[in-house]
């Protein structure tokens, strides 16, 4: 009778002998794969969602992460707070208190306090006009100087406004009409930001000069043509502040109708 080759009846690896109820290694086998939680009983559909898994998980984590280092280069390309723009604009926040004792001292008629209380406010004029330049030209411009840089304006024009009023060298009537269309024309600025941003103009910025102009000289002690001078000079600032302010809000107005016009042709493309 032919026999099997030993070989090929018990194999060369011992992994097929009998278990504990005689049953073959072989035999094994499909019991192991069915066993559940195993790494073999997961069939090719199984193993389809749990690799789509991991490349969702790590698809997850790639985009956190690009998102993470967007976010993370945005906040190192962003300018310092304390840049030399910002640093101005702190001074002449500061200049504020500086020029409200000098321009008060010894009684406020006091001719060389009146000097140094110009020069307080000539500094901080002339840093106005250099903050802005610096912060556009060189990519300076920050959320604190936004806010910070047209309160320092406000503030030093104000302060020296109502000093002169205070000790009857200028009208009252004078201050209210420039601090109010300063202050109108700002919170109409932001109702219609909605809409679109007003831009400074020529009249505007001609405006700002002719106010420091004529400010300045009335903080000065002068007489003569000079006091006369002053006169003409804020009757001028006074004309442009009217002037612009009614240009501005003639702007806000446009802007506003033409933002609820564009809106209102948006919604009716979607809607069709």
């Amino acid at each position: 009778m032919t026999g099997v080759p030993a070989s090929a009846a018990g194999g060369s690896s011992s992994a097929r002998r009998t278990g504990p109820r005689g049953t073959s290694g072989a035999a094994q086998e499909p019991a192991e794969r069915t066993h559940p939680g195993s790494a073999v009983d997961r069939g090719p559909a199984e193993r389809g969602v749990t690799d789509r898994g991991a490349a969702d998980r790590g698809s997850t984590e790639g985009g956190a992460a690009g998102r993470g280092g967007k976010i993370a280069a945005a906040a190192v390309n962003q300018a310092s707070v304390w840049n030399v723009a910002n640093l101005l604009t702190m001074l002449r926040l500061l200049l504020v208190p500086a020029f409200v004792a000098l321009m008060l001292g010894n009684g406020g008629y006091d001719p060389a306090w009146r000097s140094f209380a110009w020069a307080a406010f000539a500094v901080a004029m002339i840093t106005d006009l250099f903050d802005g330049h610096l912060a556009r030209t060189y990519n300076l411009v920050t959320d604190f100087g936004k806010i910070a840089d047209p309160i320092a304006d406000k503030a030093i024009m104000g302060a020296a406004l109502i000093c002169l009023s205070a000790l009857g060298d200028l009208p009252w009537w004078v201050t209210a009409v420039i601090l109010g269309r300063e202050l109108g024309i700002t919170v109409l600025r932001f109702v219609v930001i909605r809409y679109g941003v007003i831009p400074a103009s020529r009249g505007g910025k001609l405006k700002t000069l002719t106010q420091g102009i004529a400010v300045g000289m009335y903080v000065l002690a002068l007489t003569g043509p000079l006091a006369t001078l002053r006169f003409w000079v804020m009757a001028a600032a006074v004309v442009l502040t009217v002037a612009t302010g009614l240009d501005y809000v003639k702007q806000a107005i446009v802007l506003r109708r033409r933002g609820i016009a564009e809106r209102r042709a948006a919604l009716k493309e979607m809607e069709a």
